[in-house]
């Protein structure tokens, strides 16, 4: 009975009995085993079998290995630095422009706008008072009512009173008066309102001073009510129609600025151009002494 040979079939070639290969050879020589796959034992093959250096170097830990700043402060310092640090070192967003307690500022003036206490009625009063008073005139002119001249009537005193085109004079005298009136009660294109009345009441004013001789102011014929009229007409223009209007939308309605103190100085100009082209003359000889 042989003995049965004790040469591992890796040692001794392939199944078949082929005589191993020179690298299975150097293997052999090198290793003291034959070749394997890694893969059937990891722990031991894939260390011996790989290309390069090994990986023993440890994971980094400290600040320095991980190249951070070391003069960073830590996460429990900025418990201890919060009293100390200036606000918003590290912030990206800018404070807000108001505290949440302090109202911005069309909020303010919202608010002030609407502490306005009498101020809007006493202007709707005001309006009613002098637009009444001009629809009163215009309907005297125009239908004849409360003992009025009528058209008619009102023709001939402007032709009687020194007008060159009476007829003219009497339309834009009636529509003035009636027209700028009307709407300055409404409170509705109260600037263009309150300057067709300041236009009308001057005109009737110059016309009256120019008379007689002398200032015609407290006269049975003077110019004490076209006065008044003229001023209240003015201050509406300046300080606008208030909330009770159909204007209350409107900027002049409650906080008139430039172009309110425009249609004022137009509205002098238009008075001054229609006395010069419809009846002439100083209506300020004779004045004086007061």
């Amino acid at each position: 009975m042989t003995d049965k040979s004790n040469d591992t079939p890796a040692a001794t070639g392939s199944a078949g009995g082929t005589p191993p290969s020179t690298a299975e050879q150097e293997a052999v020589s090198t290793t003291g085993s034959g070749v394997s796959s890694p893969f059937d034992s990891p722990t031991e093959q894939l260390p011996s079998l790989r290309k390069g250096p090994e990986l023993t170097k440890d994971v980094p830990r400290t600040d320095d290995e991980l190249g951070l700043d070391p003069e960073v402060p830590a996460v429990g310092e900025h418990a201890n630095q919060a009293d100390t640090a200036p606000a918003y070192t590290y912030a990206s967003i800018p404070p807000a422009a108001n505290p949440p307690s302090e109202p911005s500022r069309p909020l303010r003036r919202r608010n002030a706008d609407n502490r306005r206490g009498t101020l809007d009625l006493g202007l709707f009063v005001l309006r009613l008072v002098v637009g009444g008073t001009f629809v009163y005139h215009g309907l005297m002119k125009l239908t004849g009512w409360f003992h009025g001249p009528g058209l008619d009537g009102t023709r001939d005193m402007m032709a009687n009173g020194g007008w060159d085109h009476p007829t003219m004079a009497t339309i834009l005298v009636t529509a003035g008066e009636l027209g700028g009136g009307g709407l300055l009660v409404l409170g509705l294109a109260t600037p263009l309102a309150a300057g067709a009345v300041l236009a009308v009441i001057l005109d009737a004013w110059a016309w009256k001073q120019g008379m007689l001789p002398g200032f015609q102011y407290k006269v049975a014929t003077g110019v004490e009510l076209e006065s008044i009229l003229a001023g209240t007409a003015s201050v509406i223009i300046l300080t606008g129609p208030g909330r009770l209007s159909f204007d209350r939308n409107r900027g002049w309605a409650t906080r008139p600025a430039y172009g309110s103190f425009a249609v004022l100085i137009l509205a002098i100009a238009a008075a001054v151009g229609t006395w010069i082209w419809l009846h002439g003359g100083n209506p300020l000889i004779g004045i004086g002494p007061w």
